[in-house]
């Protein structure tokens, strides 16, 4: 919670008016835990929700985090994660950014999805469309790119589907569009499945459950390069990201 509170005012602008799925551990990071779509019927009049369709027919009410007060009461439910939609309420088909999700299957590391991120760099420059990384804070790395147009999931989703072929044809033994998990081992696979309305992505500055947490934190273009050139691990504790000065976060 005090780590939340402190990277509320970075943290808060991401998840304004976007619909959260609450991922909660109530018997700490060891222990069971849930997915909560419906926010809770017992959340306080001040917790904002949003409505959205379910695949099976019928609604969801979503929480919608949008005040300090709001991300502490989610946190005290131990919503250690924060896991958003890539649209805002209430246009919820029409998302904000294309995302890429870049898992490496063992013994491939972060290190192969920075130089994985790199060429897919290069391929977004080639449409005009700039890309924003950051790591998971967990195995991999993720590449968001931030859209200014009435772009839907449907087109989304296919642009990021053919985008992903293309960088399995350019990197054929580095990189995998397809999901079958037989295909991954030593490879990225680069998830574009994840463009699609009914689908979460943990935030940026979220806190990922782990005995020594970890946090999905905004990393920059040349520290991938230098990462990739040497060889060396991204990854970022709680402690770390607040000792950012705030104009970095």
């Amino acid at each position: 919670m005090d780590y939340y509170i402190k990277v509320s005012p970075a943290l808060l602008p991401h998840l304004k008016d976007r619909p959260i799925t609450l991922k909660r551990y109530p018997n700490g990071v060891g222990g069971f835990f849930f997915y909560e779509r419906h926010c809770p019927p017992h959340r306080p009049a001040w917790v904002k929700t949003a409505q959205a369709p379910r695949s099976e027919g019928g609604e969801v009410n979503y929480c919608v985090i949008n005040s300090l007060a709001a991300l502490v009461w989610a946190v005290n439910l131990a919503d250690l994660e924060l896991h958003t939609f890539l649209h805002r309420a209430p246009k919820i088909q029409q998302p904000g950014a294309l995302a890429f999700d870049l898992d490496p299957g063992a013994p491939a590391t972060i290190v192969e999805c920075c130089r994985v991120a790199l060429e897919l760099k290069g391929i977004l420059a080639d449409y005009g469309l700039q890309g924003l990384p950051k790591t998971s804070g967990s195995k991999g790395l993720q590449v968001f790119v931030p859209l200014n147009s009435p772009a839907t999931y449907e087109q989304t989703k296919a642009f990021a589907h053919a985008l992903a072929e293309q960088l399995e044809e350019a990197l054929p033994d580095l990189v995998v569009s397809k999901m079958q998990k037989s295909l991954r081992p030593g490879k990225v696979l680069v998830d574009w499945s994840q463009n699609d309305h009914h689908k979460t992505t943990v935030s940026v500055y979220s806190l990922r459950a782990r005995e020594q947490p970890t946090v999905s934190t905004p990393v920059t273009w040349p520290e991938l390069e230098k990462a990739a050139s040497a060889g060396r691990a991204l990854s970022f504790d709680p402690v770390e990201v607040l000792s950012l000065p705030p104009s970095s976060r």
